[in-house]
């Protein structure tokens, strides 16, 4: 089986890790995979040194018709069974090759945004085109809020995004960023991982991190991205004189070593397709508190994996922060069942589930 992926951003977050997961798990499950992807791009780059091939384009083009003719190109080059799309910009142009460049093969995309499909024409159009065969949910509250927009629901799978389990596998917590950072070991550090964007609510996290050092003040708060919201993130942390608590850490290539010198990992998104990131937290054993923002209910269980508050709820999360800290005991009960709900969403997995649908299209 071949299979043309398409990627278009340049950066990095967790669509694109995503990507990368699946093309090289599905490579190792003996499918020939293609990435197509903008030029630059780190995606691009990764799975250039994993051995994948790589296809690279220069630019999208007016409304992604640029793209759709070097889609189109590639497969009359190259005897692809089915197309696998991994952003709008790619589902776009994918549609406008099978229209209007003669691209006949079935489209699978795949849908990570936690809001509904847009009212618009050209939205409706692209999401219920017959060349697509199937979209892939990250989590059943994707595949609930898309629904509606999709005329044939039989389209809609929900497909589990996953994570690399074996980087956490014989690790423990270490103290690497109180070194980093010059922090006396007596400090706690929480912290979340994710973009500075703002669907990821940082003035929550920031609100929380003032009401928590109300209360205890040897703790101390990262926050490890990069993204648009950056300027205003470091504006807001002065406005609160937070500066000597809360460090910005930028973009980190050594997630896992940054995870495992948390104490406990804080994220107040407002909406989330899943939230990778908590699985990175629950893989590495450290305790999640988390607010109720669209997928990330699907994997944290108040009480019983983290701690789950309301969006915007910063007293809740304050509250739930230092009850893990305090208590050990249901630290210790978080961490257990949430490392064995991580057990579940192994990238591999991910990939072994997409490879069954695959072969379900093709299959009629």
């Amino acid at each position: 089986m071949r299979v043309l992926h398409i990627s278009t951003p340049q950066s990095w977050r967790g669509g694109e890790q995503q990507a990368a997961y699946l093309c090289l798990a599905l490579h190792e499950q003996g499918l020939h995979v293609t990435m197509l992807t903008a030029s630059g791009s780190r995606l691009g780059s990764t799975l250039e040194k994993d051995g994948l091939s790589v296809a690279y384009f220069q630019s999208r083009g007016l409304m992604g018709f640029s793209l759709a003719a070097k889609m189109a190109q590639l497969c009359r080059t190259k005897p692809f069974d089915l197309i696998h799309t991994h952003d709008a910009h790619a589902h776009t142009s994918a549609v406008l090759a099978s229209t209007f460049f003669g691209m006949s093969l079935p489209i699978v995309v795949s849908r990570r945004v936690d809001f509904a499909v847009s009212s618009s024409l050209l939205s409706r159009w692209k999401y219920n085109h017959p060349a697509i065969a199937r979209i892939l949910c990250v989590s059943e509250t994707i595949r609930r809020i898309t629904a509606p927009a999709i005329r044939d629901p039989n389209k809609l799978e929900v497909v589990y995004s996953g994570i690399d389990l074996t980087r956490y596998a014989g690790r423990q917590q270490h103290r690497m960023l109180h070194q980093e950072l010059g922090l006396p070991e007596d400090i706690r550090i929480v912290g979340n991982l994710s973009a500075l964007a703002d669907h990821k609510d940082y003035p929550v996290f920031i609100e929380t991190a003032r009401l928590l050092l109300e209360k205890e003040a040897r703790l101390h708060f990262i926050i490890a991205g990069s993204g648009p919201e950056e300027d205003s993130i470091r504006q807001l942390i002065t406005e609160k004189k937070l500066e000597s608590h809360i460090s910005l850490l930028g973009f980190r290539k050594d997630v896992t070593d940054v995870m495992l010198s948390l104490d406990a990992f804080l994220i107040t998104s407002k909406t989330e397709g899943l939230g990778t990131i908590v699985l990175e937290a629950f893989a590495a054993g450290i305790p999640v508190i988390s607010t109720a923002g669209g997928g990330i209910t699907e994997l944290v269980e108040d009480g019983v994996t983290g701690c789950v508050r309301p969006v915007g709820d910063a007293p809740g999360l304050s509250e739930g922060v230092l009850r893990v800290l305090s208590d050990p005991a249901f630290r210790q009960k978080l961490v257990n069942e949430a490392r064995c709900k991580a057990e579940l969403f192994s990238f591999r997995k991910t990939a072994a589930r997409t490879k069954e649908i695959y072969e379900q299209i093709l299959s009629k």
